[in-house]
């Protein structure tokens, strides 16, 4: 529904300075404006209510009942305009930055990682969104998003590439205590599976066929919708699951998780920053990709 009648927004902004000033040369020397051209305003504004809204004496300028009536309303709704716009240029100016991500990368890689953003960037307002699928998310529900794409980011959005994709079996340092094995042995293991409708992420399916098996058939499997609790069950000694490199750094420094085969696998794909292509880029968001990249960058010296 169309909202009428509405006056001249500058008109309103001239009328609410000489009303505060009570002068036409004082509200013209604050908005950078002639007198004549206050003037106009106030005239175009009072032809357009059709009410005179000042008494225009020789040393005075003083408001008519319906001027008083009116300049009460224009303020306040001017005022609440002002800390309308002030709020969200600040917070989605420059301050407020809602980043996307799958699970896995918000618990292996974003999480140990973010105190190094935050200390950069101390008064940028970090929001989290986690959800595992791209395609899920509209390109209003976030500013700047980190998630595993095999053909490239869907349409609307751009994308730089921070790592290429290698997945490696990995376990606790008991399960197989400290042995290696080769592919063809895995398939004796438990395997910690992900039961999960992404059908671009590698499955043990996948990754057996890549390393010449393409008809493997797995005898034992515990399956979870979540991969973080798959990195756990393996962490507790459960089996042995499959692991993305950069992704599971932390916990293999850490200890918590080994190499259980040398062998490796990728069907291409990577990990990117994705960003709506076309809404234009606040500082936080340009500030939180560029760390992004220095943050892979130096992962790959």
């Amino acid at each position: 529904m169309r909202i009428s009648p509405l006056p001249p927004l500058p008109s309103l902004i001239a009328f609410e300075a000489a009303m505060r000033h009570g002068s036409f040369t004082r509200a013209a020397a604050e908005l950078h404006l002639t007198q004549s051209a206050i003037s106009r305003q106030i005239a175009q504004l009072e032809r357009f209510l059709g009410k005179k809204l000042f008494l225009r004496e020789p040393r005075a300028l003083r408001l008519t009942v319906s001027g008083q009536r009116y300049a009460a309303l224009v303020q306040r709704l001017l005022v609440d305009c002002a800390e309308a716009t002030e709020d969200i240029m600040k917070r989605k100016g420059h301050q407020e930055l809602t980043v996307a991500c799958s699970q896995g990368v918000a618990v292996l890689w974003l999480t140990p990682r973010l105190a190094r953003f935050r200390a950069r960037h101390p008064d940028c307002h970090l929001r989290l969104v986690v959800n595992d699928s791209l395609a899920q998310l509209s390109e209003t529900d976030f500013d700047m998003g980190i998630y595993f794409l095999r053909d490239g980011p869907p349409a609307g959005l751009a994308a730089r590439r921070l790592y290429d994709e290698e997945v490696f079996p990995v376990c606790s340092p008991g399960y197989l205590d400290g042995r290696l094995l080769a592919p063809e042995d895995l398939r004796h293991q438990t395997l910690l599976t992900l039961e999960d409708g992404q059908r671009q992420w590698m499955s043990w399916q996948n990754w057996m066929a890549h390393n010449g098996m393409p008809d493997v058939r797995i005898e034992h499997q515990i399956l979870s919708n979540q991969y973080p609790v798959l990195l756990q069950l393996a962490m507790e000694g459960q089996g042995v699951v499959l692991a993305w490199r950069h992704m599971i750094d932390a916990c293999m420094e850490q200890g918590l998780l080994v190499r259980a085969c040398q062998a490796s696998a990728s069907l291409g794909g990577g990990y990117y920053a994705v960003w709506p292509r076309d809404r234009i880029e606040h500082a936080a968001a340009r500030a939180f990709r560029s760390w992004l990249v220095a943050e892979s960058e130096s992962t790959l010296l």
